[in-house]
Formats: structure tokens, C-alpha cells, sequence
């Protein structure tokens, strides 16, 4: 039997079509290292792409490329299979909960900083990530995600590894111009898509706080993305 998945994202309810062609991209990407399997991506924000996604597999595995196991993951991502007929569908551990993450972040950090020169033993490492204004342990969820993945790097090269958030203290630019005020530094966006967030929000934190390093890519465009998603459904089967 042809083993499926769908990857889902949340989206841009902005844009919807670009982001679900760069899910579709990704899926491909995952499907050239998973020759044997089906694999289809979809957006939570295009309306209907996850069901057409969904269509003609019978037991497909979800993977989640959410950054942390929030309400999308555990309230919105099931309900809207439930409604597509697939509330039997196993959903994955979410891209960023992924064990391999720390190893890539680490790899793309340091090769960022190779690229302009800079010695990560005197440099901030600065992860910009989602955080939520909404109270509640799910809506806590990116947060703690991104704290967990700052203690996992801070033993490694750079000198400082800090997180600014987007939606709740601390703030990127509170902690961008802080970072500023020591020295050099880079950013590392830990975003799934480069939508809304990637495009605007983190550019307008770290212009506020006069940082003036190098803003990487958002994780998730990180190349070796679809290895890390091919070994996860892999090891789920």
C-alpha cells in the first residue's frame, strides 16, 4: 500500500495562494526524498485546500509545520479534519518540536555568521519568534518553544542567545536594542513560512531597535527542511 501524508501550514488569510504553493513546493521537495509515498501540502488559511489535500487518501499521516504545539496544532488542525471526514488522521509532533531543529538552527546560525565574518564567541545569536497576546498554556506554547531552543543553543558558539517575540513580552525590539547596545549580532526568525510575520513584522521590530546585523531566513526555508520532515514521517511509519 502507497503510504501519504499532508503537510499543513497555517497560511497567509492575506495571501492565501502564495503560501499554498510553497506548501505544495515543500511537499514536493519531501516527495522526491520519500519516493514511494504521496505527499500533498495545504494551508489552513486557503479555504478548502486542506479537504482538496485530503481527497483520495485513505489513511494519510498529518505533519504540522507549525512551530510549536499550539492552538492550531491541538484545537483548529483537529477540528478542521474532523470536518473533512479524517478525524481519524494521525497528526505528527509539529516541525518545531522536531529533535533535529536545535542541530539545524545551530548550523544555520553559524553559517550565517560565517558569511559576514563574525565571530559567534563575541556575538548575540537573537531568535525572533511568535509568542501570543492571549492568556492560557496553549497560547504559551511558541514562547516556551523558543525558550527551549535558546537553552539548547546557549551552551554552543555564540556568546548570548536571546528570544524577542512578536505578541507578547519580551518584545523584539526591546531585546533587538538591547542586543545592539553589546555588540555584534544576528537574527534567526523561527518561522514555518516566510509570510506576514517574516516579511513585516520582525523587519519593523529590529529597524525600531536600530539593529543593523544580518537577518537570516525563516527556519523553515532552511534547505535541509525536507530532509528533517522525510525523516520524521519515515520514523513514524
Amino acid at each position: 500500500m502507497t503510504r501519504s501524508a499532508v503537510l499543513v501550514a497555517h497560511g497567509a488569510p492575506s495571501d492565501p495562494a502564495t503560501q499554498e504553493r510553497a506548501m505544495a513546493d515543500l511537499a514536493a521537495r519531501v516527495g522526491a526524498l520519500l519516493p514511494d509515498w504521496r505527499l500533498r501540502g495545504a494551508t489552513l488559511a486557503a479555504p478548502g485546500a486542506l479537504e482538496h489535500a485530503m481527497d483520495g487518501l485513505d489513511a494519510p499521516l498529518i505533519y504540522p509545520f507549525f512551530m510549536s504545539a499550539g492552538w492550531f496544532t491541538t484545537t483548529e488542525l483537529p477540528r478542521r479534519l474532523i470536518l473533512a471526514g479524517k478525524g481519524g488522521a494521525r497528526c505528527l509532533a509539529p516541525f518545531g518540536a522536531d529533535p533535529g531543529l536545535p542541530d539545524l538552527a545551530r548550523a544555520a546560525a553559524e553559517a550565517g555568521a560565517a558569511a559576514v565574518a563574525l565571530d559567534p564567541a563575541r556575538a548575540t545569536l537573537l531568535l525572533a519568534a511568535h509568542g501570543s497576546s492571549r492568556p492560557g498554556a496553549v497560547a504559551r506554547a511558541s514562547a516556551r518553544a523558543a525558550a527551549a531552543l535558546a537553552r539548547r543553543l546557549a551552551t554552543r558558539a555564540f556568546a548570548r542567545v536571546e528570544v524577542g517575540l512578536i505578541e507578547e513580552a519580551p518584545s523584539l525590539t526591546e531585546v533587538a536594542r538591547a542586543a545592539r547596545s553589546r555588540g555584534p549580532g544576528l537574527c534567526l526568525p523561527l518561522f514555518a513560512q516566510a509570510a506576514g510575520h517574516v516579511r513585516d513584522d520582525v523587519p519593523r521590530a529590529l529597524f525600531e531597535a536600530g539593529f543593523t546585523g544580518l537577518v537570516l531566513a525563516p527556519i523553515g526555508a532552511h534547505p535541509k527542511v525536507p530532509a528533517l520532515i522525510a525523516g520524521a514521517l519515515a520514523q513514524a511509519e
